[in-house]
């Protein structure tokens, strides 16, 4: 077992292996110390392809940080030997539809049976309950029904799909992660655990409470791409430059949009209507025309760390390579793969460096042992 640091090293987590919200969730333990082991599912001779395949491979960063244990759940000495684990754990993570856990006789009642402690996280896409709960489904689809989705439009424009961002990982993992970590402190607190059913249509709808907030005080707008933060407004949103590529404006506050008009020569008396919405558009179109005289790495020159609230646009390439990620080591480079690195910081209680991904089933024998099994108890 290697050695845990981090302000979770007091955790045992079981996670049953899958794709999307449940593995980030289990990454973010790992990083801050917490002892994940994976319980994967045997390989069948001959399978490849499909996604299932990159939890095999290094480059599935999100299964960085494990232990890992082959079990075939469908017998009774697989399912036998996830509750030996269990009964040993303080957090469960699992990612399946509804009903699949219980299937497996592996179910809150009877996992809570054998470990009265545990915290049982579940995380889906519509949640446990509900018209939708038994309905398949995507990212884009739990968030489209949040009215997230439509707020990443342009006006006239479909919506902007976002790659998992909003819906499987902030919407999903991230609040499970949240979530477990809750009811652990209730559990210390109690020696009760409980069930944290997290779906990411609720959590893709927590993350949109600001834009709620403002839109019931009148302070935003229904049609998407027309308000001040969602890139309606000329002082706030992405514009091409020279070269073709692209920088971000964020001057939204008077003395930021000052600074913003002074380094950019923007003395055209025009601009001084920064709040009048009806001006937005023409004066949108001002900017694009000055942002269009410069190259990205002249306006960086000009405008990187002022009080304009300004950066690049860059991309997955450039950005681990910008002196800012660079000097606080936002992202590292593990076994060939650059990956962000684990966030949030701590100062007491740091987080190790990133572990290369290991290969399924790489601890079996070990964990079997630990538990006092034979290792033939594992799927070949």
């Amino acid at each position: 077992m290697t050695q845990r640091q981090g302000p979770l090293g007091h955790l045992t987590v079981v996670e049953f292996a899958g794709l999307g919200p449940a593995p980030f969730a289990g990454m973010m333990l790992a990083d801050q110390g917490a002892r994940v082991i994976r319980i994967d599912r045997p390989v069948k001779p001959g399978a490849k392809g499909g996604m299932a395949a990159l939890t095999a491979r290094r480059s599935d960063v999100l299964a960085r940080g494990r232990e890992s244990i082959t079990l075939d759940l469908k017998s009774p000495e697989g399912r036998d030997t996830a509750l030996r684990l269990i009964e040993r754990s303080d957090v469960l993570l699992e990612g399946f539809r509804p009903g699949v856990m219980e299937s497996l006789g592996l179910g809150p009642d009877v996992c809570l049976a054998r470990q009265p402690r545990l915290v049982y996280g579940r995380v889906t896409g519509w949640g446990q309950d509900g018209p939708l709960a038994q309905a398949p489904g995507h990212d884009i689809n739990y968030v489209a029904l949040t009215g997230a989705l439509h707020s990443c439009a342009r006006p006239g424009q479909p919506p902007t799909v976002t790659p998992g961002l909003i819906g499987d990982f902030g919407g999903g993992g991230m609040l499970l992660a949240f979530g477990v970590l809750a009811a652990v402190s209730h559990a210390q607190q109690t020696g009760r655990g409980q069930v944290v059913d997290a779906a990411i249509c609720d959590g893709a709808a927590l993350l949109s409470s600001l834009v709620y907030g403002w839109r019931s005080a009148g302070l935003w707008n229904a049609e998407a791409g027309t308000n001040n933060g969602d890139g309606g407004s000329h002082f706030y949103d992405v514009y091409r430059c020279a070269d073709g590529r692209y920088i971000s404006v964020g001057a939204m506050e008077p003395q930021f949009y000052a600074a913003l008009r002074e380094r950019c020569g923007l003395a055209d008396p025009a601009f001084d209507a920064q709040w009048d919405s009806r001006q937005w558009p023409a004066l949108k179109q001002k900017l694009a025309e000055v942002f269009l005289q410069k190259t990205r790495d002249q306006w960086c020159t000009l405008l990187e760390g002022s009080d304009a609230c300004f950066a690049p646009v860059l991309s997955l390439d450039e950005a681990p390579d910008h002196p800012h990620n660079r000097a606080r080591g936002t992202f590292a480079q593990v076994d060939g793969i650059t990956q962000p690195a684990p966030a949030p910081r701590f100062s007491v209680t740091p987080a190790a460096p990133c572990r290369p991904v290991g290969e399924a089933g790489a601890e079996t024998e070990s964990i079997l042992r630990e538990l006092g099994l034979p290792v033939d108890t594992a799927a070949p």
